[in-house]
């Protein structure tokens, strides 16, 4: 939850920086004017921490409850932890004196101006005037945090903190002075509260009925309805002996009780009582088996879920495509928890390339940001940096394309200057591992993942590789630029150049009028894959011949092996939307994820290939239920719908300015709301009519109609071959007549 004083400052932030004169220090100088000026007193206090911190912990935490089979799966890269000793400190100037309470998690001290307090005291009195505090805390198993509470001393994101604060007292007793210390602005969530201690944050839970209870020869049998998570209860479980929980995402895993994935077992002892158990996971169904001297009168479950809501939306005459929206929608939520996750069932880990495809459906759905930064920290870890994110090489440069893209959709530039240390030494780790020609190449210890596609070669530069590689050294040019590294953006951008001109010169085939997949030997091989093909046409990296080209020989060539994971259809897919090939899309999206809904899917699979049958479809990883049947990179329609079919997306920071380009893809209409930091944009689009409102920025309308559109609210230029071009206003309401090709 925010603050009055939050929502205050984002709100005048938002209106301030399209007017080009936001700077955070004097807008936050304004407000506390403002506040006087109306004579509010008291401003939000929040617990506060050293930044990355808490969010490091947080995912140790939940992605260390990973178990198969009951035994402990932990994570195989390594683990970064929190600073145990943080020194907090801001200089406050008063009017009055002030009492102030001091909540701490950690062993601690109080000092004002330099000057320690007795103990480590719950209450202090600043006197007027201008003052110090510092308050330095120690905490080795939970992270350092702390929670001030005054009338104007109150603890924000505005205290500076650091890990090491380089004191020393020489031999007169003197302090010496802090100048090489780094100093970062605190990290901070919504714990708003004084009870609210966030080591103790849990994910809010539900109540939810059980569809059907069904007794068996040799236990019972639930189903839930549907693919959820959470944790399940007994109620008023008696008696004494063992009893069994077998989950399954489908009922052959729950019964199949040698290869479930999951299972609790649980000793009872006890008169009467409701039980629950003490992991969530994932099911629809379980089976339950106990002792005949134990009992139990009812199963239900405790829904555990993240509390984001839905802003952005979409609807349209095809039912499939709205029931496919719909699961989508529910497959987001499910492996959206304190972080952007990969699947519910079985990892309920933070892997790179999985939470990029999140950020993104994010954007056009919940667009909360908090959970995008909570991701990008976790991942980054702490340096020195000795292995790629995950271990794997494309997944640490998802994570640079991450970062950006955030600040194009959120307008955070904070949030992005406060990484650009981190995406410096991430970099230079990138850098230090390219081959003698420049390119990246696995080497010992990294892990070349790209798709689960069988025969997939991962050997010598893989074309792939080198085109996230060119658009992160970009995307480094770009953030350098924010920051005002002038040097690093030109260092940065020569960099992306020399790889963009090398994948052309290495990788394109005249012949085949594709790029080739990898370069061994010195030799680029003749083999062709969909992988960089595509995201060459997305990313804007080919001429239109190219790109047509490469839509006849890849992307539309059976030859060209198909994809079967949602992860790269999403990227297939989008090449398609880019090329303005929504009418196929949308048969696509009906042919493959339709399928899986004619399979009794609730929610969207890691895998699908439509050759398999049965119990074909649950396999993977070379276990019978091995397969998440609730992946996060299932929900790409979210995305899809949003930016290729509403046809929104921001071309400056924050929406400061943007592109509307409707595309029904051969529905008769469709209507849909876009998030952005100043609310949603709403459309309605049909074969004649089209309807715009937009609460923020700059937009720019690309309709393409057999004859010139009529609106009375602008005036459409004529750009050539069909297409016109209209400028959108903030809070004016646009009905447009036109002829949809």
């Amino acid at each position: 939850m925010k603050s009055t004083f939050e929502y205050m400052e984002s709100s005048l932030r938002r209106t301030l920086v399209h007017l080009n004169i936001y700077k955070q220090k004097k807008l936050r100088t304004f407000l506390v004017l403002l506040f006087s000026f109306w004579g509010l007193t008291g401003f939000a206090q929040t617990w506060i921490w050293y930044p990355g911190d808490y969010e490091i912990w947080l995912s140790n935490q939940m992605q260390n409850r990973r178990t198969e089979r009951g035994t402990f799966f932990p994570v195989f890269w390594k683990i970064d932890n929190h600073y145990p000793l943080i020194d907090f400190h801001k200089v406050f100037d008063l009017s009055t004196p002030e009492e102030v309470d001091i909540y701490v998690d950690g062993q601690y001290n109080v000092k004002l101006d330099g000057k320690a307090f007795e103990g480590s005291p719950k209450k202090i009195t600043v006197p007027a005037g201008k003052h110090k505090i510092n308050i330095k805390v120690f905490n080795q198993k939970q992270v350092p945090t702390i929670f001030v509470k005054g009338n104007k001393v109150v603890s924000d994101s505005s205290w500076l903190v650091t890990y090491e604060d380089k004191e020393w007292i020489d031999e007169t007793g003197k302090t010496s002075d802090v100048s090489t210390t780094k100093w970062m602005n605190a990290g901070s969530w919504n714990f708003n509260n004084s009870d609210q201690l966030p080591a103790n944050f849990m994910l809010p839970t539900k109540p939810m009925e059980a569809a059907s209870i069904n007794k068996t020869n040799d236990g019972t049998i639930v189903d839930f309805g549907k693919e959820t998570f959470g944790y399940i209860k007994l109620h008023n479980l008696k008696g004494k002996g063992k009893l069994a929980i077998y989950y399954g995402e489908s009922r052959e895993e729950a019964i199949d009780t040698a290869h479930t994935e999951t299972y609790d077992k649980i000793s009872v002892d006890q008169q009467s009582g409701d039980y629950t158990v003490e992991l969530s996971k994932a099911f629809r169904f379980v089976k339950i088996i106990a002792d005949p001297a134990v009992t139990f009168d009812k199963v239900s479950m405790l829904y555990e879920y993240a509390d984001l809501q839905d802003k952005g939306s979409f609807k349209c005459n095809d039912e499939e495509i709205n029931r496919i929206y719909d699961v989508a929608k529910y497959t987001f939520h499910l492996s959206t928890k304190e972080f952007f996750i990969d699947g519910i069932k079985r990892d309920r880990w933070i892997w790179s390339g999985d939470a990029y495809q999140s950020y993104l459906m994010n954007y056009y759905l919940t667009n909360d940001n908090g959970t995008v930064k909570r991701t990008t920290l976790a991942l980054r870890g702490k340096d020195p940096v000795t292995s790629h994110i995950n271990t794997i090489m494309d997944y640490t440069l998802y994570w640079f394309l991450g970062v950006y893209d955030y600040y194009l959709y959120s307008g955070d530039a904070d949030f992005v200057r406060s990484n650009y240390d981190r995406m410096k030494s991430m970099m230079s780790y990138v850098l230090g591992r390219r081959n003698k020609d420049g390119l990246l190449e696995g080497l010992p210890g990294d892990w070349v993942f790209i798709d689960w596609a069988e025969g997939l070669s991962k050997q010598g530069a893989v074309s792939f590789e080198q085109l996230l590689f060119a658009r992160s050294l970009e995307t480094m040019a770009l953030v350098a630029d924010l920051v005002e590294e002038k040097e690093d953006v030109g260092m940065y951008t020569k960099l992306a150049a020399d790889v963009k001109k090398k994948l052309f010169e290495i990788y394109w085939n005249e012949q085949k009028q594709a790029i080739v997949h990898s370069y061994v030997n010195g030799k680029p091989t003749d083999n062709v894959t969909r992988y960089a093909n595509m995201f060459a046409i997305f990313f804007d990296y080919l001429n239109d011949k190219q790109k047509n080209n490469i839509k006849n020989s890849v992307l539309l060539n059976n030859d060209v092996p198909p994809i079967t994971t949602p992860y790269m259809r999403f990227y297939e897919m989008e090449a398609m939307c880019a090329l303005g090939e929504q009418e196929y899309v949308t048969k696509e999206m009906k042919s493959y994820w339709g399928g899986m809904l004619k399979l009794g899917a609730t929610s969207f699979w890691e895998e699908y290939n439509p050759k398999k049958s049965g119990a074909e479809h649950y396999a993977m990883y070379g276990r019978k239920y091995g397969k998440s049947l609730c992946h996060a990179w299932g929900a790409s329609p979210l995305y899809l719908l949003g930016k290729y079919y509403l046809g929104v997306k921001p071309t400056g920071a924050g929406y400061s300015t943007y592109t509307i380009e409707p595309a029904l893809g051969g529905l008769k209409w469709m209507e849909g709301k876009v998030p952005t930091p100043a609310g949603n944009i709403e459309l309605y689009c049909s074969t004649t009519n089209l309807k715009i409102k937009a609460p923020t920025g700059t937009g720019t309308l690309m309709l393409k109609s057999k004859k010139a559109p009529v609106c009375k609210e602008g005036n459409f230029v004529n750009k050539g071959n069909d297409l016109y071009e209209l400028t959108i206003e903030k809070n004016k309401d646009y009905d447009i007549k036109y002829q949809a090709l």
